[in-house]
């Protein structure tokens, strides 16, 4: 069901808070990337926590729960013992990868500079000479 009901954001009590939590996070932008780029669409469970290094056994659950709660997600389970879960990305779901693609590469971009950023406000002494990079130029 679609309503055209906007949110709020400036409002404390609006929904659309809770849903940038849901989506703002590092594991949920890397589980909608793997998704995205998956053929035929659907993942497993463990193919999809081996193709986020890092990731806890934790979090990938947490992260799928919350996105089929959200209808961002598609949830399939073969009866099989162990039962084999696939997971696929909805319309729905499909629809931020764009955004979360644009801030993933922001964030790859602009990573040194603000981490170097970060040691310089820390007090902490700078990379040395050799280890940084080059900032990017706006037509790169």
């Amino acid at each position: 069901m679609t309503t055209s009901k906007r949110g709020d954001l400036f409002n404390p009590l609006c929904p659309t808070r809770q849903l940038l939590d849901r989506i703002g996070t590092k594991w949920t932008s890397l589980t909608v990337k793997v998704l995205a780029e998956s053929t035929p669409g659907e993942v497993r469970f463990t193919e999809l926590r081996r193709r986020i290094p890092g990731i806890s056994q934790k979090m990938p659950s947490v992260t799928l729960q919350s996105l089929v709660h959200d209808g961002s997600v598609a949830r399939r389970v073969e009866p099989t013992v162990p039962p084999r879960v696939h997971y696929q990305l909805t319309a729905l779901g499909r629809s931020p990868d764009g955004p979360l693609g644009a801030l993933r590469t922001w964030a790859e971009q602009h990573m040194a500079a603000i981490e170097s950023n970060n040691r310089h406000a820390d007090g902490l002494p700078q990379e040395p000479e050799h280890l940084r990079q080059e900032p990017l130029r706006p037509s790169e």
